[in-house]
């Protein structure tokens, strides 16, 4: 052991000896590398942003997924207070106060004013959301005319009109439209006959502009959630429990287990409305938690 300990301190000694060290040598400490962080996938800032159906839903939870990446907005509703409500929120996130246009979208004039509007505050339109929409119960027994009218003047004439007065200012910007459809245009949902019938023409009325816009640099999708047909016939006084026995039942009927959220919602839309989404056009995109793969029984 002590022979061991000699020959440890003697190879020490040695090293030493051979290998002096400069103890008074300032040590070169190499600059820490700044990895800069990564670009945002959502860039609209200085973009303009048009979403109808604003007030609430998926509509408002567009406003804030867009504001959050530097959006400038035309949020547009017919609730006033709400629209307001939304419009203080969008500046708490951006701190830029969004364009408010109260329409009626069953009202050509109101329609028309959305654009003319925006226009003349932006100068420009970079994203089309339409998302308004509305729903009646009823079957093809019991559904009126009156109904039928009312759902399909503002799913689709007004989605027809708006789209129409916005098409050239998303050309010269090289813009994208997206709408918010729903699972009902992919499956048949009962009770609700004209609402499936209007979001079934609103996934044909996408494919239809994608292919007629393709050209010219204009993209167009839709989004296919759950949730906007819930949430709307709540707002539409669908009792609290028909509604709570509804999310029960969701959870047999939907993959995930339930419905789809708002802010998942948004933030699809936001993404086919970036440059992420470059070559998705005409594209239906189910946000369903899974709903439109099931065969419930």
């Amino acid at each position: 052991t002590y022979i061991h300990t000699y020959i440890s301190y003697l190879l020490l000694f040695l090293s030493c000896k051979m290998f002096p060290m400069n103890f008074n040598r300032s040590i070169d400490i190499e600059e820490p590398v700044v990895i800069p962080p990564p670009p945002s996938p959502f860039d609209f800032k200085n973009k303009v942003i048009i979403i109808t159906g604003a007030c609430s839903g998926i509509g408002a939870a567009a406003a804030m997924e867009f504001a959050k990446w530097g959006g400038l907005l035309t949020v547009v509703g017919r609730n006033k207070e709400n629209l307001r409500v939304v419009a203080d929120k969008v500046i708490d996130v951006h701190d830029h106060s969004p364009l408010i246009v109260h329409a009626d979208m069953t009202k050509d004039e109101e329609v028309r004013h959305i654009v003319e509007k925006t226009i003349a505050t932006y100068g420009r339109i970079d994203v089309l959301v339409n998302s308004a929409s509305v729903i009646e119960i009823g079957s093809i027994e019991t559904t009126t005319m009156a109904q039928y009218d009312r759902v399909m003047d503002v799913n689709i004439r007004a989605v027809f009109q708006l789209t129409s007065l916005a098409v050239p200012y998303l050309i010269e910007t090289k813009g994208s439209i997206v709408n918010v459809s729903s699972v009902s245009g992919l499956r048949s949902i009962p009770g609700v006959i004209v609402y499936n019938l209007s979001k079934a023409a609103l996934d044909q009325f996408t494919r239809c502009i994608a292919v007629e816009l393709a050209q010219k640099g204009v993209r167009c999708n839709s989004v296919n959630p759950v949730v906007d047909v819930i949430d709307i016939q709540k707002n539409d006084d669908l009792d609290n429990e028909a509604y709570e026995n509804w999310l029960v039942h969701s959870k047999t009927t939907h993959a995930l287990g339930r419905k789809g959220l708002e802010d998942e919602v948004a933030g699809v839309i936001a993404f086919l409305a970036s440059s992420m989404a470059n070559s998705i056009t005409g594209a239906s995109l189910p946000v369903d938690g899974g709903r439109h793969a099931m065969c419930p029984r």
